[in-house]
């Protein structure tokens, strides 16, 4: 089992500074909506620790579990278009797999106090269609959520993602990606073959879905964050026959976000690089994030930042010095879920940290509504 799978509370930790503007052949306008998207995630991930170190209250002031956690399954939420990605069986598929199921109904796994979905046994890869309410940027990214490619945490790496996606006025496209045994590439292509047909569908539905062709990213978490490299890397050739219109279509991300990744350096082999991982000139834009501390070792970020640099990647690497496993998306929940009150020193470092970020996030080039971390006021 993956490491990030075992998740527990945030603790303190430090942010680096951030690092330089990317460059790249986007304009002004493209750039800054892309630059918003990724440096705001860190933003939000300074959220984890204000929320987890909190001082407890009352139990009417924290927020309730979402209803899916302690579901049997995963249903797409009320309201969001949903639909298989493969006409008839996927590719390579096993015939007569057990029901998909929510591992941690009971919720004896929890994520800053609260359970999350585990869902497992993914014969039938889907995507949901989350948009936004207010006004769209048009831009528009396909969540991969993690789970060491056996389970899938689809609220925690998944929906709570997608809402505060929307809330920045990005479309998200979720990705329910075959599980268990699906990857890492080239072990099984399961994984890739879906993010792969998925990225096709995304385009053949750009116009219907109200997205920019051009500006469709990926967003991964963990196992997802490897399969983010592997799309935005591998893409010049299906990893399955063609079947329809929608395979013709690039399969090619505009940006690439990959969040505490796994597998893309080989820990027997002393971290070398992946060899399934090559990138080139043409790799899109990507936004690394880890912490040092990580058992899932931060090598993964370092190597492939320095193989995206050594090819002349426009990329970013942003790392905290600590936060472990723990630094996850438990920074969504509290940016969707609303921060508790923090009191005292653990507040004023957090908030520090965050105006240095929120105020890069106020040098886009685009008008932007704050982040939910720099606009909390103490």
């Amino acid at each position: 089992m993956d490491l990030h799978s075992e998740l527990s509370d945030c603790d303190d930790f430090s942010v680096v500074q951030v690092m330089k503007l990317m460059s790249g052949e986007f304009s002004p306008g493209e750039f800054g909506m892309i630059r918003l998207l990724l440096v705001s995630v860190v933003a939000v991930g300074l959220a984890a620790g204000i929320w987890a170190q909190a001082p407890a209250s009352s139990a009417s002031s924290s927020p309730a579990s979402s209803p899916a956690a302690s579901s049997p399954t995963w249903a797409p939420p009320p309201g969001h278009f949903s639909m298989a990605i493969w006409p008839g069986t996927p590719p390579g598929a096993t015939a007569n797999l057990p029901p998909e199921i929510n591992e941690n109904a009971d919720g004896t796994k929890q994520m800053a106090g609260r359970p999350y979905v585990r869902l497992g046994n993914v014969s039938t890869p889907t995507v949901t269609l989350f948009k936004p309410t207010g006004k769209s940027t048009g831009a528009a990214v396909v969540v991969f959520p993690g789970g060491g490619y056996q389970i899938l945490a689809m609220d925690l790496e998944g929906t709570e993602v997608c809402d505060w996606l929307n809330s920045i006025g990005v479309t998200c496209v979720l990705l329910k990606y075959r599980v268990p045994d699906s990857g890492p590439y080239p072990k099984s292509a399961a994984a890739l073959q879906d993010a792969q047909r998925t990225m096709g569908l995304v385009r053949q539905h750009a116009a219907e879905w109200g997205i920019d062709p051009h500006r469709i990213g990926v967003f991964g978490f963990s196992a997802g964050a490897y399969l983010s490299a592997a799309v935005s890397n591998i893409y010049g050739r299906r990893v399955y026959d063609a079947i329809d219109d929608a395979d013709q279509s690039s399969c090619k991300p505009d940006f690439s976000v990959v969040i505490y990744p796994g597998y893309l350096a080989l820990a027997e082999q002393n971290f070398a690089a992946n060899p399934a991982i090559q990138p080139t000139a043409d790799t899109p834009p990507t936004f690394i994030l880890q912490a040092e501390d990580d058992p899932v070792h931060v090598e993964n970020s370092l190597v492939y930042f320095l193989a995206l640099k050594n090819a002349k990647v426009p990329a970013e690497l942003h790392l905290y010095a600590q936060g472990g496993a723990r630094l996850r998306t438990a920074a969504q929940r509290s940016a969707h879920h609303g921060l508790a009150q923090a009191g005292g020193d653990v507040a004023a470092h957090h908030q520090s940290a965050a105006r240095r970020v929120g105020s890069t996030i106020a040098s886009c080039c685009l008008p932007c509504s704050p982040s939910p971390i720099a606009a909390r006021k103490g």
